[in-house]
């Protein structure tokens, strides 16, 4: 009878999540609100739980950095842009790659899914429809927006309209994030964003 155990997982390679300094409390500020968005716009495309999260920290050998629920809400709840005090202040760039690790994982996972996604995108706007006309998308605006509004400290402010700019952004970086260089494009994109420039937009 052939043996089902698996063998243990390599620890995570950081070759294509390169630092050349380390980036400043600021700077990791900006990383971790970033990829809180970026996963909360996962779960509004992908209906992506958390259990799913800590499968994808499961299957990239990350159990030690993201381990349960707790270690993942902490980790989430730690961006700038959340309610509540409840989460960890500080996400060391460790565990900002492992959430790059994951988000990529993920995105590539549903590739197909956000493919279809952006695709019917671009078809209404060549039509100069809104995007709400295709159920798909009007299903991921409309988690979106709920999901935003009832976890941001500035849900209830933000107009409808920058945060349908925000979701429709997300959607087509999440494209490509899931391809073969996803993880790298992700990282630097990370790295670029904290630097804050007058053409650095959520």
């Amino acid at each position: 009878m052939t043996s089902t155990v698996k063998p243990a997982s390599p620890a995570p390679h950081w070759e294509d999540l390169p630092l050349t300094s380390q980036p400043d409390p600021d700077q990791l500020d900006n990383i971790k609100a970033q990829l809180d968005l970026i996963l909360l716009a996962l779960e509004a495309i992908a209906g992506i739980s958390s259990e799913a999260m800590l499968q994808a920290a499961t299957d990239l050998n990350l159990e030690s950095m993201i381990a349960d629920r707790v270690s993942l809400w902490r980790l989430r709840q730690s961006s700038p842009l959340r309610k509540g005090q409840g989460g960890r202040k500080k996400l060391d760039v460790e565990e900002a790659r492992a959430l790059s690790l994951i988000s990529c994982h993920l995105a590539k996972q549903h590739n197909e899914l956000i493919r279809r996604a952006v695709a019917l995108l671009e078809q209404l706007s060549e039509q100069n429809r809104e995007p709400h006309e295709a159920s798909l998308l009007g299903n991921y605006l409309d988690a979106f927006h709920n999901t935003y509004q009832e976890r941001m400290e500035d849900g209830e402010t933000v107009p409808t309209k920058t945060l349908t700019h925000l979701a429709l952004k997300l959607l087509i970086d999440l494209l490509f994030y899931g391809s073969p260089n996803g993880v790298r494009r992700l990282w630097m994109t990370l790295l670029e964003r904290s630097i804050p420039h007058p053409l650095a937009t959520s």
